[in-house]
């Protein structure tokens, strides 16, 4: 019986030859197949409508905040921001909150044009898999209070 306690013991010890192995990236977050990016826009009754936009695929919040920027004027829906030459938005992913870089000034949008950028920017985070719970900032090119500003969209909820 003396024999067999220390057979036991590394047998124990050795465990079943699985070791530990470290932990590896899982790479980008699936995004399927989409049929395109809903951006948020204004009718004529000056109400924030999702509007599907067929781009073949579902891309990212800086795509989608990119196309619309660039929603031409003079539709039945529209956007409350001014038109720019410059599209691109950086987007920063913080715990909880999604921060937008815009290259516009608190005066080249109207409080329904915030409300656009920031519905636009949670929809495209949500439709890839993230948090309904995610809030958005938006900073604009000269610091204003509203830049501090966590927001959610009042078109997705919380489920």
């Amino acid at each position: 019986m003396k024999r067999i306690w220390p057979a036991v013991a590394v047998f124990l010890l050795a465990g079943c030859g699985v070791r530990p192995s470290e932990a590896t990236d899982g790479g980008e977050a699936p995004t399927g197949l989409a049929p395109g990016m809903t951006l948020y826009l204004v009718d004529a009754h000056e109400q924030l409508r999702p509007e599907l936009r067929r781009t073949g695929h579902l891309g990212s919040i800086s795509d989608a905040l990119a196309l619309l920027l660039s929603v031409p004027s003079g539709s039945d829906l529209h956007t409350e921001i001014a038109p720019t030459p410059v599209t691109r938005v950086y987007v920063t992913p913080t715990t909880g909150v999604l921060q937008l870089s815009v290259p516009l000034t608190i005066h080249d949008v109207t409080p329904l044009g915030i409300d656009q950028l920031v519905c636009t920017a949670l929809g495209a985070h949500v439709q890839a898999g993230g948090d309904r719970n995610t809030k958005v900032q938006v900073r604009f090119v000269q610091p204003t209070p509203e830049s501090d500003r966590a927001r959610t969209c009042p078109l997705i909820t919380a489920r």
